[in-house]
């Protein structure tokens, strides 16, 4: 019992207090609990401040610049260019620069090759088709154009001419007339197909206007961008077989040869007791209340033998006064007026006749130039883009895009780099078109300073895009080629921008420093003055040599395992020459300080770029990084009942961060390219002397992208990915090549004598062989290859290759 009260008395002052104690343990839980308060709402506001800023992060890859537009005028506000050719996709098919437009196109068929698959059946423009030929011959841009296209023994012509009137926009007419190259050919049936179609949330309806007979006579219709129109439709010259139309509803504008085709049928014509096949009249599907819906789709389809011709007038109801329909006689006296006066203007800006050239080359000069700038579409939609900061892609905000297409079958759609090369040739015919097409594409920027590679606006521009290329990555670049087109505005057309345009470049230039801070701080390299494209995977087993797609060469070899120690030397060079035009541009809107000239002197300093990217192993400029040669494509070892496994990369020996030196190629040029090699260094000498050997780079046909001595000359970088960059020769980057040449054959230096051999033989090699190429094949070709000079890839590819027409005309 002791024991027991002993230990509660132990026990017992443990649990008990005394009064001071108590009163100050109530005192520190009075101070205790304000604190404690504080500390919850300390954490609550830090972690809605960083839900706030992560919110913040990841709308910044879809929130536009915030400053005032340079898109000023568009629609209306520009009406001789309100109605253009502005769908590429297709073979011939206008529309208005409106966001939501009527549009026409064309169809054709002949009877006996259409398939029951529909093949055969022409409207978008498609490698797989086969066309001997198609393309402008010429278009101003503006006015008036010529189109041929030649499909077997069949030759079509389409022009169209346009007249200012009214409110809308004016008037227009086509004339689409059907020949053959071949006298026996004569007499055989064709199918032209004519439509007028509305575009998803355009404001307006059609209809068809027929005779008592129900036989279509013309369209008509009314849209908020262009009030009431008509458009009628008539034979002017040959024989016609059979007349039909179709008034319905398609679903997109994507499904229109489906819903053409999934019409026709087949119908006896009584006077020669033949079947035809023709278009089943209306077939408008019927709404819930019993009422028909409106159509949105209206085609007439003329069946005719060869030779024979239509005209499509087209007419706005705002024109009340018009005394001489484009018309017949009086559309043949316009056409002529409008090429008269391209002819004078071709001349007295390239020049060509005074050079000598033949009309026969300069008719080759005339189709170049007038696809590149036939073949500028107006797009409006909005693309996919994704950060680092967002689970997966998100919409970009819907904006329009005015802009030159690099290949009407295979790419027609707005790139980047692409573009800053297409504006070289359109700026020297049209300052204000090229500076509405710069206009569209950096009010495309967002708030980070970033532009997006590739812009995929609306359905038909998505409709020819894999999958796999949709989504923008924020962290991608391009190169910056726009300073490209600025430099030529500012070596050429100066006077001209500052008369005319001086306020749209003021407004222009918060947009160039952004962008070029973009690049000058998500592009830079681990060292100072490095740099590094971004995009590349270093995880990938599949590809040979992971590609580049962000530096505009895509599988051209770089370092074998990318990581952050890279640096490519072309990124350097094309930051270097954006540091000198925004220089330029500095001085000319008179800014007081010119931070880009300190970084254009720091960038050009040769003696940094000769330590950075001068291999004194090969005394090559090259890429720096992880790398080893000895990579290859295997197939891994599987049982024989199994299908055999994808070819995967197998790399034999351990890579080393040591120059790309193997690879010498069009990256090994940039130094030189873009001239920042200085006119006395010895190293102009040395890549003088490398680019005109034959077993690197140099041909008859122009210089191929990457030497034979590389390992990876025409090697495919996967088991289905043939060469690309690793040989064929492309017209972008010796058109470039040339320009340099031109300019150290020009400027005082003891290599002066040795550019300018290579200007000439160069310049020379490549002019023919376009020339010669497209007399053979009837396309300008994506690239040509090294061995013999013929063109593959895309075609026709009027985008870059029509640099052809600068070279011939010297112009840089």
């Amino acid at each position: 019992m002791a024991r027991i009260k002993t230990q509660e008395r132990v026990m017992k002052p443990r649990n008990k207090l005394n009064n001071n104690q108590l009163n100050n343990k109530k005192d520190a839980n009075k101070t205790k609990l304000p604190i404690f308060n504080s500390v919850i709402t300390a954490v609550c506001i830090a972690i809605a401040a960083w839900f706030s800023f992560k919110g913040y992060l990841e709308t910044r890859v879809n929130t536009p610049y915030e400053i005032e537009k340079l898109v000023t005028m568009n629609g209306l506000d520009v009406p001789d260019r309100y109605w253009g050719t502005y769908r590429p996709n297709v073979y011939f098919g206008m529309k208005t620069r409106d966001p939501h437009s009527l549009v026409t196109g064309l169809m054709w068929y002949s009877p006996q090759h259409l398939r029951l698959d529909g093949g055969g059946l022409r409207h978008w423009c498609e490698q797989g088709d086969q066309l001997d030929r198609y393309g402008w011959l010429e278009h101003d841009g503006r006015t008036f154009g010529i189109q041929e296209i030649v499909d077997s023994s069949v030759i079509l012509t389409t022009t169209f001419v346009k007249r200012l009137s009214g409110q809308y926009g004016g008037d227009w007419t086509n004339k689409i007339s059907v020949n053959s190259k071949d006298s026996k050919k004569l007499e055989q049936e064709i199918s032209l197909l004519f439509y007028i179609a509305i575009e998803e949330n355009t404001k307006g309806w059609i209809e068809v206007n027929s005779d008592n007979d129900d036989n279509l006579t013309g369209m008509s219709g009314n849209t908020q961008g262009l009030g009431s129109f008509n458009i009628n439709i008539h034979v002017t010259k040959g024989t016609i077989e059979e007349h039909s139309f179709l008034s319905t509803t398609a679903p997109s504008l994507t499904a229109l040869t489906e819903t053409v085709f999934k019409n026709l049928r087949r119908a006896s014509y009584k006077k020669s007791n033949k079947k035809h096949i023709v278009l089943s009249g209306e077939q408008l599907s019927l709404l819930p209340d019993g009422t028909k819906e409106k159509p949105n789709f209206i085609v007439t389809q003329v069946t005719g033998k060869v030779p024979f011709e239509i005209e499509i007038n087209y007419e706005s109801e705002s024109f009340t006064n018009r005394l001489d329909k484009l018309s017949n006689d009086i559309y043949d006296q316009e056409l002529l007026k409008q090429r008269k006066l391209f002819d004078d203007k071709f001349e007295k800006i390239f020049k060509l006749k005074s050079k000598g050239y033949s009309n026969e080359e300069i008719s080759f000069a005339k189709m170049a130039f007038s696809n590149m700038i036939g073949s500028i579409g107006y797009f409006y939609g909005s693309s996919q883009v994704q950060s680092t900061h967002t689970k997966g892609p998100v919409p970009y905000w819907k904006a329009p895009l005015y802009t030159a297409v690099p290949s009407r079958s295979f790419f027609p759609r707005g790139f980047l780099w692409d573009e800053g090369f297409h504006g070289l040739l359109i700026s020297a015919w049209d300052l204000e078109i090229e500076l509405d097409i710069i206009s569209h594409w950096f009010d495309l920027m967002n708030i980070e300073g970033w532009i997006p590679r590739e812009m995929i606006l609306g359905p038909e521009a998505l409709a020819k895009v894999p999958d796999e290329f949709v989504t923008q990555m924020n962290t991608n670049a391009n190169p910056p080629t726009f300073f490209l087109t600025l430099h030529y505005i500012l070596e050429h057309k100066q006077e001209e921008l500052l008369d005319k345009h001086y306020h749209l470049l003021d407004k222009l230039y918060p947009r160039l420093q952004a962008w070029f801070n973009w690049f000058n701080t998500t592009q830079i390299g681990e060292l100072p003055s490095t740099y590094r494209w971004r995009g590349r995977d270093p995880d990938t087993n599949r590809e040979l040599n992971p590609k580049t797609l962000t530096s505009g060469l895509d599988d051209y070899p770089r370092a074998s395992h990318p990581n952050i120690y890279e640096r490519h030397v072309d990124l350097r060079c094309w930051i270097a020459f954006a540091a000198n035009v925004m220089s330029r541009i500095t001085e000319v809107l008179n800014h007081s300080n010119n931070k880009y000239k300190e970084t254009f002197d720091y960038l050009s300093d040769n003696n940094l770029l000769n330590k950075l990217h001068w291999s004194f192993n090969t005394q090559t400029y090259s890429d720096f990084g992880l790398h080893t040669d000895k990579v290859v494509l295997m197939r891994p070892n599987s049982q024989s009942n199994v299908k055999p496994s994808e070819m995967i990369r197998v790399v034999f020996d351990d890579p080393t961060l040591r120059y790309v030196d193997s690879s010498f190629g069009y990256v090994s040029l940039f130094p030189f390219i873009l001239q920042i090699i200085h006119p006395n260094s010895p190293h102009l000498e040395k890549v003088l002397q490398d680019l005109t050997d034959p077993d690197l780079l140099w041909t008859k046909y122009g210089l191929r992208s990457l030497a034979k001595t590389s390992p990876l000359y025409m090697k495919y970088n996967t088991e289905h990915d043939p060469p690309y960059w690793r040989g064929a020769i492309w017209i972008n980057l010796n058109y470039l090549t040339v320009r340099a040449a031109h300019y150290y054959s020009k400027t005082e230096g003891p290599y002066q004598s040795k550019a300018k051999k290579v200007y000439d033989d160069l310049r020379h090699n490549i002019i023919q062989n376009v020339m010669q190429q497209y007399k053979y094949s009837g396309y300008v070709w994506e690239n040509y290859r090294d061995t013999l000079g013929s063109g593959k890839g895309s075609h026709p590819f009027t985008g870059w290759t029509s640099l052809v027409v600068l070279l011939m005309a010297e112009i840089y």
